[in-house]
């Protein structure tokens, strides 16, 4: 793994596994998602700590630690905020403080690798926040439409 220097400016972001590293194949391991294993080394060269975050547990688990290790990919944290962090099990939630998550549930689905890696990183320059990025938020005060709310009360 070419792992960038990690900075007060690297991003955490949490990558879920089946559906949006590899195709769903659960409990097996699907086919590698277009360019998942590239982006997310380049991600890494980047500086970004990488935290898979995944419901598989155990030795499924294991497995996709162990798939993305030999394609390259060796994760900051697993299921976990930080290396080494202990969670209750049946306890703890595995809800992973990242600034950013890239997962295939996500509203309006997963858009594959190639796009999500240019709404963080246009043109492969800086790391562009949310907030910046138009392509990754609409702006609701420059609707055309009336939304059906504004429709039927006049707002």
């Amino acid at each position: 793994m070419a792992q960038g220097m990690i900075t007060e400016k690297s991003k955490t972001i949490a990558v879920d596994f089946d559906g949006t590293v590899v195709e769903h194949a659960y409990p097996q391991i699907g086919e590698e998602m277009l360019f998942a294993f590239a982006t997310l080394r380049r991600l890494q060269e980047k500086g970004h700590k990488l935290i898979l975050w995944s419901i598989r547990e155990g030795d499924l688990l294991q497995a996709a630690v162990d798939h993305c290790r030999k394609n390259g990919v060796d994760f900051y944290a697993v299921n976990a905020n930080f290396p080494g962090e202990i969670l209750e099990p049946g306890v703890s939630a595995r809800k992973v403080n990242a600034d950013i998550f890239i997962d295939d549930r996500n509203v309006g689905g997963f858009r594959g690798w190639s796009e999500t890696y240019q709404m963080l990183h246009p043109e492969d320059g800086p790391f562009f926040h949310q907030l910046e990025n138009e392509k990754a938020h609409f702006n609701y005060r420059v609707r055309k439409k009336k939304s059906l709310w504004e429709k039927i009360f006049g707002k």
